[in-house]
């Protein structure tokens, strides 16, 4: 990629949403060998055994075993930004992964994820590759896949948790105040010692 930002919806279609063949050299043009794939349920590594026997051969049976699963696979990316000093990139997807087989079911997971891309830069092709992909979702979001309305009970149990640490952090309210406490007493003592010196160091000057 010369222009990762630009570039990456389509080659995220393209992996998504496009026939075996060009899935596969998709894979083969924008990854290297030895790029890694993580997700709430797969995980590569980065390896490569050599004539072809590596971590971007494995990535690629894992896309195309989503593709057999899901033949149709509604897509949107929402956002892309690219941490340029450590050549990141984060894609924000919002997708709709329907297993064929449990369709007439109503089975449907329509769910938001973050990918993101760790690149790397070839100097003497001026491009960049993507080294490894992170999936990452929300935790009831990745749950949508699982089981039909299991997010529903993990949605509720996030809401329970966040309410317990606000009446928590009420009930520990003193422990709060005596460190703030602490800390502004050790500030002050710490501006003192530091004036102490600066009036020695003037008086030593003169």
């Amino acid at each position: 990629m010369e222009d990762p930002v630009a570039e990456i919806p389509h080659i995220i279609h393209l992996l998504t949403q496009s026939p075996p063949a060009t899935q596969l050299s998709t894979l083969n043009r924008y990854f290297t060998p030895t790029a890694s794939f993580t997700h709430p349920f797969v995980r590569t590594g980065s390896w490569d055994h050599g004539n072809g026997w590596n971590s971007r051969w494995a990535t690629s049976r894992i896309y195309r075993w989503y593709k057999i699963m899901s033949p149709k696979i509604w897509l949107d990316v929402t956002s892309v930004a690219m941490d340029k000093q450590n050549n990141i990139l984060y894609v924000g997807v919002s997708q709709t992964f329907r297993i064929f087989i449990f369709v007439p079911l109503g089975y449907r997971a329509d769910v938001n994820l973050t990918s993101k891309l760790m690149l790397t830069y070839y100097e003497d092709e001026k491009k960049y590759y993507i080294a490894s992909q992170d999936d990452l979702y929300q935790s009831d979001e990745f749950t949508k896949f699982i089981w039909f309305g299991i997010w529903r009970f993990v949605w509720f149990w996030q809401v329970i948790s966040a309410w317990v640490c606000v009446f928590l952090a009420i009930f520990a309210a003193p422990l709060s105040w005596a460190e703030d406490t602490w800390h502004i007493q050790e500030v002050e003592e710490n501006s003192s010692t530091t004036s102490d010196l600066q009036v020695v160091d003037d008086l030593e000057r003169d």
